[in-house]
């Protein structure tokens, strides 16, 4: 059989939900992990040497830290249990980021520290 004709049987079966029914915290909850997960690939972490990652790009990072200190923040009242957690990783993620600053930010001057105060 060719790769054109193959069906994904898997990908065929899995159920389709409408965004109406998707709860907010779960919206919510999916959007920042991927912010997470980007963050976390602009800052190097996913490769063994960060330091030398292709795919690390300090810039971009700054962007997605402070829009998940933001979406995290703001939205914290609604998240319930996934709070604690959300604003565990964004902290991780604050400090990894200074840490891979050659010309570390002031404290309070940090991706998202203006939504989430000082990390140290």
């Amino acid at each position: 059989m060719s790769d054109q004709t193959q069906s994904h049987p898997a990908a065929d079966d899995a159920p389709v939900r409408e965004m109406a029914d998707i709860p907010a915290v779960e919206v919510i909850s999916r959007a920042s992990v991927m912010i997470m997960s980007a963050a976390a690939e602009k800052l190097g972490l996913a490769d063994e040497d960060p330091d030398q990652s292709p795919h690390r790009d300090l810039d971009e990072a700054r962007r997605l830290i402070t829009g998940l200190a933001a979406l995290v923040t703001s939205t914290a009242e609604y998240l319930g249990p996934h709070a604690a957690p959300m604003r565990d990783g964004l902290q991780s993620l604050q400090r990894a980021f200074r840490e891979a600053s050659a010309f570390p930010d002031e404290p309070g001057e940090g991706p998202g520290e203006k939504f989430t105060g000082p990390v140290r």
